[in-house]
């Protein structure tokens, strides 16, 4: 006689197997989206810094009087820096170039674990505003990895340009996820502890304990 309740068949194992397979689709979804996002952004940020850049020196003259944007606060004049924010290292721009090399390989390379929006924002502003500035530095005169970075929003205390707002936005946003303890997988520290302290032990049983 069979047993009506047994009727787990080859069918029924194959079927299984093809769902557990076809299980991480979604997620490997999701990071494809997830990485489109941070180059789209990334994009974004670096042809509006070269767009602004080109325009910067078409209307503005190296050594002439700043134009208002802002009042007295934020004004517009052209200067090509040869070293980072503050004109620091002016004299080691190609070892800026690597670093800004190595930002861009960093930031591809984690952009495939990231699951949090948060995350993938700023990955995406840091590497556009890397991306701008490093072309800046690879075909700008005087010459390849020393080129001179285009800046002419001034602040007062230095002078920038879009790439250096987006890579400063980034680092305030990437700043606030590590205070409230947001991983780029969007998860939030905390919750693996109080996961660890709420998950019910298992005890082992003896042999003679079982009844």
């Amino acid at each position: 006689m069979i047993d009506q309740d047994d009727n787990t068949g080859p069918d029924d194992s194959i079927s299984s197997g093809g769902a557990a397979e076809a299980a991480p689709a979604p997620a490997t979804h999701r990071t494809g989206r997830v990485l489109a996002g941070i180059l789209g952004l990334a994009a974004v940020v670096l042809l509006v810094d070269q767009l602004t850049k080109m325009w910067a020196q078409s209307a503005l003259e190296v050594g002439a009087m700043p134009k208002p944007l802002i009042g007295e606060l934020i004004q517009l004049r052209l200067i090509y820096n040869p070293g980072a924010a503050l004109s620091i290292a002016s004299g080691q721009t190609w070892i800026l170039s690597l670093l800004s090399a190595g930002v861009v390989v960093f930031v591809i390379v984690t952009a495939r674990k990231i699951r949090s929006t948060a995350w993938a924002l700023a990955l995406g502003l840091v590497l556009g505003g890397a991306l701008g500035n490093l072309g800046d530095r690879l075909f700008r005169e005087p010459g390849f990895l020393t080129g001179h970075v285009v800046d002419f929003i001034d602040y007062g205390p230095f002078i920038g340009n879009v790439a250096d707002i987006a890579i400063v936005v980034a680092a305030v946003l990437i700043g606030y996820l590590a205070l409230r303890g947001i991983g780029p997988d969007g998860r939030r520290g905390e919750d693996d502890v109080v996961a660890e302290k709420t998950a019910t032990p298992v005890t082992p049983t003896e042999p003679g304990d079982e009844r």
